[in-house]
């Protein structure tokens, strides 16, 4: 099978397509023929090996010291599943689903193996391959994010990075739970970020969100813009800071009086996933799409990426290139 390998840490020119045998499931497992995945911002930190502040030793220890230990990169795929294994009971051949892969990868090959209990629902007959490729990564990150952070109808939340994968899905899930939502993007993403549902919006390269005297019961910081010492200045009483994209030190951040930092990976749930495919199909929430582009042209996705500036996921199409056998 065609793959996009990653057999060293660093830009985009690491990148070498290659082949693989195909995968044959074992007992529990799922083979999917993927024909849509996204590079993300998760793709683009392994891939460079550039994780925040104090968890680089942590980004190694996973993914490999010296080189990755899993080349193939790709965390949320979407395809038709071509084979189980003994004991699958969810899934069986032919069925179209969505998966997301997290810390274990392999969404940027022709076929991607997963146990049937990870973090993966059927896809809706009616939905867009880029639609269903791109709703798992940062929608269930939000999902978790709003749930840890106990949002609740009427409070007022500001979103750092709004414009993004992340980003963009707290926005809309934060607005649709009756938040008011005050987005942070740069101003050619401003009307966007409006359209999402943010009744406010902040051009960061001319206002200083730390300066405007206003507080926010939540803080949603997708980028890591800011810590949790420096968002005292805008959290409320009994605000929460989430740091989606935390240090190690907010991490292990205590209370300050009544406020409180949120950090750590998001959880992968089948449970969220299934939410979001709901949300979609009515009409409710939607992955924003940067761009799509060809399989083969994944370097060219990872230094869109790489540029800071996408709106939204960078997809990846593939075409059926043949069988399944090795």
């Amino acid at each position: 099978m065609r793959a996009w390998l990653a057999r060293a840490y660093g830009g985009p020119g690491v990148l070498v397509a290659g082949e693989l045998p195909v995968p044959r499931p074992r007992a529990g497992e799922v083979l999917i023929r993927v024909e849509a995945s996204t590079v993300s911002a998760a793709d683009r930190r392994i891939r460079a090996m550039d994780f925040p502040r104090g968890l680089g030793l942590v980004g190694r220890a996973v993914f490999g010291f010296r080189r990755p230990r899993r080349p193939v990169l790709g965390v949320e795929a979407t395809g038709i599943v071509v084979a189980v294994g003994s004991a699958v009971e969810r899934f069986r051949p032919g069925d179209a689903v969505i998966a997301l892969c997290g810390a274990r990868m392999g969404a940027h090959a022709e076929y991607l193996l997963l146990n049937e209990r990870a973090a993966m629902v059927p896809r809706p007959s009616g939905m867009a391959l880029e639609t269903a490729a791109a709703l798992a990564f940062g929608g269930t990150c939000a999902r978790d994010y709003l749930r840890r952070g106990a949002l609740h109808p009427g409070e007022r939340m500001l979103v750092i990075g709004a414009s993004g994968t992340v980003g963009s899905a707290v926005v809309q899930l934060a607005a649709a739970a009756g938040a008011r939502v005050t987005g942070v993007s740069s101003a050619p993403n401003l009307d966007l970020v409006r359209s999402l549902g943010a009744e406010e919006v902040i051009d960061y390269t001319t206002k200083d969100i730390l300066a405007t005297g206003e507080r926010f019961d939540i803080v949603a910081d997708a980028v890591g813009a800011l810590d949790f010492s420096r968002a005292q200045a805008i959290l409320a009483e009994g605000g929460r800071y989430l740091a989606i994209n935390g240090s190690v030190a907010d991490m292990l951040a205590r209370p300050r009086g009544s406020r409180r930092c949120i950090a750590g990976p998001a959880a992968e749930r089948a449970d969220d996933l299934a939410a979001l495919v709901d949300l979609a199909t009515a009409g409710r929430f939607r992955p924003l799409i940067d761009c799509i582009l060809p399989f083969e042209a994944a370097v060219q996705a990872h230094a869109r990426v790489d540029t800071g500036r996408k709106r939204g996921s960078v997809v990846l199409r593939l075409e059926e290139q043949g069988g399944t056998e090795e």
